[in-house]
This record gives structure tokens, C-alpha cells and sequence, in this order.
């Protein structure tokens, strides 16, 4: 890598799940690169949802860098998850034809609520059962209810949007990053975790009508239904990595969306 920029610069990992993105320093300049990264960036940074793209260089090897513009900044606190410039960005995803177009042009085919049960189901074989009861009643629940979630609306889905994954620029812009997971699928499967996660029920309404959705039962149960997937997925993926402390998170979270499945089902 140091072929494409120079001897100058000082590159060393930036960290993530993938290790294959690098922070590199020369001098007062500083610049995020990745390697392999998707054709989807492009799009992204002409659609201002990730930080600029500067210049996209292919290696001998075959391998694509991709380099970014550094802003200082930071990632989102919790409690402004709920605040209007994250609804109005997620509002700008999931209408953009330029992000739909993209992902389709890259083969990308709309995510059933069956093949988010699959994956699960491989996921918790894989894994042994992990979570014990708590996965095994989420489970039963999504089994149980995968043909009532099924929906037409499908939009440009980030997959997950945890304050980790919002970026802050010192300049007040907010952006979403780590679209490594991105798919075509349901608006709940976006929805879902960061409302139950983020927001008080009693701002559902509120939230969801800046965002330009209302707040049928179906909806809900939809939104519920994701959120209870993706708890149950996460959880069994930091488990495996041993990070004991975040799975035990997402258990208990998995724990009170089984208690409050009853309640969605009955929205209907």
C-alpha cells in the first residue's frame, strides 16, 4: 500500500470486524482507506452519506483501495439517536433510487423474512443453541410469524444502525458509515432496532411521522420482528467471539422483546 501513497506516509489499521481498513498519517494530512471496498462507496459519497471519496486505486495484486477523507469527529451518544438529523439521513436512504439502483446493479436481491430466518437458524446451529431459552423463544416467534411480515416495501437497508455506525463531524454534518452489511429489504429491518433500541414508545409516533411512516399494527409487528432477529443474530455473533459483555446485552434486550411479542401480535 505504501506503493500507492509513498514513503512519506505512515499507514496502520484502523480496527473493525473485516481488518481491512487503515488510518494513514503524513505530515498535518490524514485519510481512511480500505481495501476491497464496495463499488457502493461511489454512490454513498455523491450522495453525501459517507464521508467524501477522494480516489479509488487498483494494486498489482488485483486488490482495490479506496481512500476517504478524515474528519475529525465522533460517534453518536445514545440518547441523540433519536434526535431529527438521524430520522431525516435514514429518511434519505431509504428513498434514494440512486442507492436502489446501485445495489441492484451489483446483484443485489431483496432479503425475505424467510432467508433472515434462515441465516438465524444456520447462525444458532452453528452456535450450539447460544443464548439457551431466550434464543429458543425468539426463535419460535419468527418462525412462527415469518409469512406475517412479509411486505412490499423495500428500500436500501444499512443493517445496522447502532450509534457506532453514526459519525459527527466537528462541522455538525452526521453521517452513516460501515456498509459492509447493506441489502435491499423491509424498512422494519432498519426501523425496528434503532427504535426499540434508541427511542421511548411514547416518541414512536412522532419519530416515524418526520420519517414519513405511519404506525399501523402491521408495522409494528414488522419492526418487532426485525429487532427480534437482529438481537438474536448479534448475540450469538459476539458470543462466538467471546465477548461476553455484549452478548449478555443483547440477551437481555432479546429477553424483553419476547415478553413484548404478545402485545405486537395483538396490534393486528
Amino acid at each position: 500500500m505504501l506503493d500507492i501513497l509513498g514513503n512519506e506516509w505512515n499507514i496502520k489499521p484502523a480496527g473493525g470486524q473485516t481488518g481491512e481498513a487503515y488510518i494513514a498519517r503524513s505530515g498535518g494530512r490524514k485519510l481512511f482507506l480500505k481495501r476491497n471496498s464496495s463499488p457502493f462507496l461511489a454512490v454513498l459519497s455523491v450522495e453525501g452519506i459517507v464521508p467524501k471519496l477522494l480516489w479509488t486505486k487498483r494494486l498489482e495484486n488485483g486488490d482495490v483501495i479506496t481512500a476517504q477523507r478524515w474528519l475529525n469527529g465522533r460517534e453518536l451518544h445514545e440518547n441523540e439517536m433519536k434526535s431529527g438529523a438521524v430520522v431525516d439521513l435514514l429518511k434519505k436512504i431509504h428513498r434514494s433510487d440512486a442507492l436502489l439502483a446501485m445495489l441492484k446493479r451489483l446483484g443485489k436481491q431483496p432479503v425475505t423474512p424467510q432467508a433472515v430466518l434462515a441465516e438465524l437458524e444456520s447462525r444458532m446451529r452453528i452456535g450450539n443453541m447460544i443464548g439457551g431459552q431466550a434464543a429458543g423463544e425468539a426463535y419460535s416467534f419468527l418462525a412462527d410469524n415469518v409469512d406475517k411480515v412479509e411486505s412490499g416495501e423495500k428500500v436500501v437497508c444499512h443493517c445496522d444502525v447502532n450509534h457506532n455506525n453514526w459519525l459527527l463531524s466537528e462541522n455538525g454534518d452526521l453521517y452513516l458509515i460501515d456498509w459492509d452489511n447493506a441489502m435491499i429489504a423491509d424498512p422494519a429491518l432498519d426501523l425496528g432496532p434503532l427504535l426499540y433500541e434508541y427511542v421511548a414508545k411514547s416518541e414512536w409516533r412522532s419519530w416515524l411521522g418526520r420519517y414519513g411512516h405511519e404506525l399501523t399494527g402491521d408495522f409494528l409487528l414488522r419492526m418487532h420482528w426485525y429487532a427480534t432477529a437482529q438481537a438474536a443474530k448479534f448475540m450469538i455473533w459476539h458470543a462466538g467471539r467471546k465477548e461476553s459483555r455484549q452478548a449478555e446485552k443483547l440477551r437481555i434486550r432479546l429477553v424483553r422483546l419476547n415478553r413484548d411479542a404478545a402485545f405486537y401480535l395483538q396490534q393486528l
